[in-house]
């Protein structure tokens, strides 16, 4: 049958976009980010606080870094954790664990230590090359875990010691520069400054393991909404493959601007995948520098930093467009570069993609995937200026299907949960074969929990999360919907709909409001929302709040609203 008849979406590419593309060219991600730093030796990596990386330093940095980390005994396969916000060192860091044949297990910098010590001991992790902030963390749960390597970086490690490659500078002062960190020792852990590793690492030879496409490069673990943190297993060629999609989706919009160095900002955490794979890997194979935002929750510092480029690229979340879209500030920067804004990680409401649009000239493009994909899965063209309201088409070589409880195949226009298939799809759950199981089809696709609808073009719609669905009297309410249009109206800042348990409906909806205007009252969004929806969708409670309770990466989280409520 013709591809065209059956996925649909390949109708609607952009010019220049493929329906597949090549992600075997690069056996693994160590092949890719070598060819990555070669090709663009002498071109901006990163950039945080006014200081700059070439790719070159990177590749030489890394490469010492992983030297050191194969001398201490890390084996093919060991799991290294990362702990750490934006900052130079992660740009490091992600490399030099690869190129040591090891898997990179990524770490929220704030976890609690009940959360660390959970993903610690899920992964085996034998290493963590963590920031001295939260050494405390590490402290209370680094005795029940088998890391038996500490790397402790600094705010300062990489801001002055590697220009001119000054290693011999650092030899000599860095020891001196070690304070006494309270972690537990013992005679097998050691705990040992970042630069002293690279340092050290200079004068070592590293014996390049054989890397493929089938090893693992990351445990990306998911963010517990449906229940215990499971580690997403990324092989190389899951991460490869997503590069090389997103580059195809991607690279037409960017070369309109020719053949320059391009910008992206990278305000959202690198231990998240969306960031991982379209800011630092495809940045890399791009050469384009990354802005490294440590604290994107600090909007003037945030915004004086932007102030100083010319940004071509901005992955978000709809928080963050929201929040600097109406930031005076921010609305005086010079935006006739920007061409990308790229939106995932949550639905993008309307109102924020308008405000954006209004003030930057770019339109923000919706996209989707998860940590279970690498993450990107679809997206919307990147040539369209008007909300859509979907998560767009899916990308060159990925198939969407959407599906019943029983795995059957639905009509277009049908709810289901929405499935799909691609070389970015994970391996698995790491150790959790059970899991794996609930979530992959008999013929390869992944079942995310996610219910949606695909149109006749192949445009995908979110309805919702199974789980965050709203039952009123046997009707289905779906929260997205209730603040879409409720964020819409001028008086709201941002919002988040959840269901309650209620004695004559099963359920009913409970709208939290965050005001723009101050002078909103509930009678006014009341009349509002009974203008906007039916009877059974309308919010029959409406609490006003200061902010709502968000994760790092600013995703609205429903279920700590569904507990006060409880």
């Amino acid at each position: 049958m013709d591809m065209q008849v059956t996925q649909p979406w390949l109708n609607h590419y952009p010019p220049g976009v493929p329906a597949t593309v090549d992600y075997v060219q690069h056996g693994s991600l160590v092949d890719l980010l070598d060819a990555a730093f070669r090709q663009h030796a002498s071109r901006t990596a990163s950039v945080c606080m006014d200081t700059k990386l070439r790719f070159a330093e990177i590749d030489e940095m890394s490469t010492a870094l992983a030297a050191w980390l194969q001398a201490r005994g890390l084996r093919k396969g060991a799991r290294v954790a990362i702990m750490m916000p934006n900052l130079p060192q992660y740009m490091v860091a992600i490399p030099a664990v690869l190129r040591a044949g090891c898997v990179v297990v990524n770490v929220n910098p704030l976890y609690t230590p009940r959360e660390l010590e959970h993903q610690l001991k899920d992964s085996g992790a034998e290493a963590i090359i963590i920031l001295e902030n939260f050494a405390g963390t590490l402290a209370e749960v680094i005795e029940r875990s088998a890391v038996k390597q500490v790397l402790l970086a600094s705010m300062g490690d990489l801001l002055g010691f590697w220009k001119g490659q000054l290693i011999n500078f650092a030899v000599r002062h860095v020891k001196k520069m070690v304070p006494e960190f309270k972690l537990p020792l013992s005679d097998d852990r050691q705990v040992t400054r970042f630069n002293m590793a690279i340092a050290e690492g200079t004068r070592l030879s590293l014996q390049r393991p054989a890397v493929g496409p089938d090893d693992v490069a990351f445990l990306q673990y998911t963010g517990g909404t449906t229940g215990v943190s499971k580690g997403a297993t990324l092989l190389h060629r899951n991460v490869v493959a997503n590069i090389v999609q997103t580059e195809a989706w991607f690279k037409p919009m960017l070369m309109t601007l020719g053949d320059k160095p391009l910008t992206c900002v990278c305000a959202l955490p690198l231990y998240h995948i969306f960031a991982l794979t379209i800011c630092y890997m495809m940045g890399a194979r791009l050469g384009m520098a990354n802005v490294l935002i440590p604290n994107p929750r600090d909007l003037p510092g945030l915004v004086k930093t932007l102030s100083k480029h010319r940004i071509n690229m901005f992955p978000a979340v709809n928080t963050l467009f929201n929040a600097l879209a109406n930031d005076a500030d921010f609305a005086r920067l010079d935006f006739s570069e920007l061409v990308v804004s790229n939106g995932g990680g949550m639905a993008v409401q309307q109102a924020t993609a308008e405000k954006w649009l209004k003030v930057t000239g770019c339109p923000v493009v919706e996209g989707y995937g998860l940590s279970e994909t690498s993450p990107v899965a679809t997206s919307n063209r990147l040539d369209q200026r008007n909300f859509t309201g979907t998560i767009g088409l899916p990308i060159p070589s990925t198939e969407i299907s959407i599906r019943d409880d029983d795995g059957r195949e639905l009509t277009m226009g049908e709810p289901g949960e929405i499935c799909i298939r691609g070389p970015q799809v994970m391996a698995g759950y790491w150790n959790r074969p059970d899991e794996t199981a609930k979530v992959m089809t008999d013929d390869g696709f992944f079942k995310s929990g996610d219910v949606g609808v695909m149109d006749a073009n192949g445009y995908v719609k979110i309805v919702d999360r199974k789980k965050d669905m709203i039952l009123v009297s046997g009707f289905n309410v779906y929260p997205n919907e209730i603040e879409q249009v409720v964020n819409l109206h001028p008086g709201v800042l941002e919002c988040a709909a959840v269901g309650v348990p209620d004695a004559r409906s099963g359920e009913a909806v409970k709208l939290f409001v965050v005001k723009k205007d101050h002078a909103l009252a509930e009678e006014d969004l009341g009349e509002y929302c009974k203008q906007n929806f039916t009877a059974y969708k309308r919010p029959k409670y409406i609490e006003f709040r200061d902010e709502l309770p968000k994760t790092n990466v600013g995703k609205i989280l429903r279920r700590e609203l569904r507990s006060t409520t409880a």
